[in-house]
């Protein structure tokens, strides 16, 4: 009996140990895992000025995250954890969870109203919200299984990696695809190309509407080390005015984004888009199309100052995304100051033009051909 108690000890002190060291390795494997997860944020703030001081809508139309007239605002606050699946076998995640007052929650469920207004009040946003795998397959296939920002465009979404050189978006940006709920595949074919694809719930919605799948793809490629040229695609079948299940009915886009640099100082950046749309809900029925074309000049004066000029046309011919048939063009001018490696102060005057009455005036919406605004906005990122 003493010698079958003596054995029960034994094996009971050698579970315990052998517990002990696998919670010891498990809390090591954990350790490791956590110490390369990255922790950043990013804050803006800004003060928007309608010269036409709209006092019925009190907005600027057509504008995404500025549409609130002669008001200050605390725009986003944006807190990113994120750990990259640098080498072939690792894996990882990121997420990007933000605040704001609009800003975020217009692109919660479905991007903002063509309006201009809030979809939803003050809330949180999972903005971004992936995980990632760098599959063994050629020099390594990164997959992002999640939500992620689309890849139509040149301007994006404020964050810590990247803020646009104006404050104000443009229509390209306000009128075209903002997220995706997905998969997203990216595979470096050489030192100078890389091709990206995607298939998802179509665009700026959590969940599927229909029964067909959002599919959209890019070639990437640097011409030299001072030009890149981005060569993208979207298509999503929308639910339309007859059955919302009916899949045919693609909304495409189309898009194409170059980056030069044209000297140290000296920046051009040029974004062209063209959608078509069949049986999309507007004014017009049938085929709908449109196209936008935007460019941007940056010069930088010297360490901590820059000028940046955006240039833009978007022609709504069907009226498919402004609802209204319009040829709208926009001038902005923002000049940018780096306080230092965390801060960016600047100011933008923005003058805004269609040939509807699309802007507000001073006794309400929808009575003016034109729109100024003057902003001002600091922005802290890490």
């Amino acid at each position: 009996m003493l010698q079958t108690r003596r054995f029960l000890n034994f094996s009971l002190i050698t579970i315990a140990l052998m517990l002990g060291f696998a919670s010891t390795a498990s809390a090591d494997k954990a350790l490791e895992l956590i110490k390369d997860i990255e922790v950043h944020g990013f804050a803006s703030s800004s003060y928007s000025h309608n010269f036409a001081n709209p006092t019925g809508t009190r907005q600027n139309a057509l504008r995404v995250y500025d549409f609130d007239a002669n008001s200050f605002k605390f725009d986003t606050a944006e807190l990113v954890l994120k750990k990259d699946a640098t080498e072939i076998g690792d894996v990882g995640f990121r997420t990007d969870v933000t605040y704001g007052f609009s800003g975020p929650s217009a692109n919660k469920v479905g991007g903002p109203n063509v309006g201009g207004t809030a979809v939803s009040n003050d809330d949180f946003d999972l903005q971004i919200g992936y995980v990632q795998y760098n599959a063994p397959i050629g020099k390594g296939l990164l997959i992002d299984f999640g939500k992620f920002g689309t890849n139509i465009g040149s301007e994006v979404m404020d964050g810590y990696d990247g803020f646009n050189y104006t404050f104000s978006r443009s229509f390209l940006f306000f009128l075209g695809p903002f997220t995706h709920n997905g998969i997203r595949v990216q595979y470096q074919l050489t030192d100078t190309v890389g091709l990206l694809g995607i298939l998802s719930n179509g665009h700026d919605t959590t969940t599927d509407v229909n029964d067909a799948k959002g599919i959209g793809g890019q070639i990437s490629w640097a011409v030299c080390d001072s030009a890149v040229v981005y060569l993208n695609y979207f298509g999503t079948a929308e639910p339309q005015t007859g059955d919302p299940s009916n899949s045919d009915d693609f909304r495409n886009y189309f898009d194409t984004v170059i980056e030069v640099s044209l000297s140290k100082k000296l920046l051009l950046n040029l974004n062209a888009v063209v959608g078509v749309e069949r049986n999309a809900t507007g004014p017009n029925t049938g085929q709908n199309n449109w196209w936008g074309f935007s460019g941007i000049v940056r010069y930088d004066v010297n360490d901590w100052f820059s000028l940046n000029y955006r240039g833009q046309i978007f022609h709504d011919q069907d009226g498919a995304r402004s609802g209204t048939i319009q040829k709208l063009w926009a001038m902005s001018l923002t000049p940018e100051i780096r306080i230092n490696n965390n801060m960016v102060v600047r100011a933008e005057y923005r003058h805004d033009e269609s040939d509807s009455p699309t802007f507000a005036n001073g006794d309400g919406a929808g009575q003016s051909r034109t729109q100024d605004t003057l902003a001002f906005n600091a922005l802290f990122y890490f």
